[in-house]
């Protein structure tokens, strides 16, 4: 039997995470990493633009990103990913074969709104 370890966080904790909204305004193929990604620019309005690297290529072109809403966790401290800091996270939800399926809102919003 496996020891269960607590994870529950508390209203202050997940406040911590600052998760906002933003635009895709460029994607392009990232030759320099070993496993698949793009290099994407995001919009996230008053905060300006954000890069970052995510490995979305099986079910996502370039062309498919740009313009798109996503979600991305912005307070991170960048992370060196091969020749790029990356910025931020962008969301997306895991599937069996490792697909990444982006998290965005159901309709369009104001780029830099706060996801609470």
């Amino acid at each position: 039997m496996t020891e269960s370890k607590d994870t529950s966080l508390s209203w202050d904790d997940f406040m911590k995470v600052d998760m906002r909204v933003g635009t895709v305004v460029s994607a392009e193929v990232f030759e320099e990493v070993r496993n698949p990604a793009y290099k994407i620019k995001v919009d996230f309005g008053e905060l300006g633009i954000l890069k970052t690297s995510a490995q979305v290529t099986k079910l996502y072109t370039c062309e498919e990103l740009i313009g798109k809403q996503i979600i991305g966790v912005v307070n991170f401290p960048p992370k060196q990913i091969a020749n790029i800091k990356s910025e931020f996270l962008l969301l997306g939800a895991v599937g069996e074969s490792k697909e990444i399926t982006i998290l965005q809102p159901e309709r369009a919003v104001k780029n830099g709104l706060r996801i609470g």
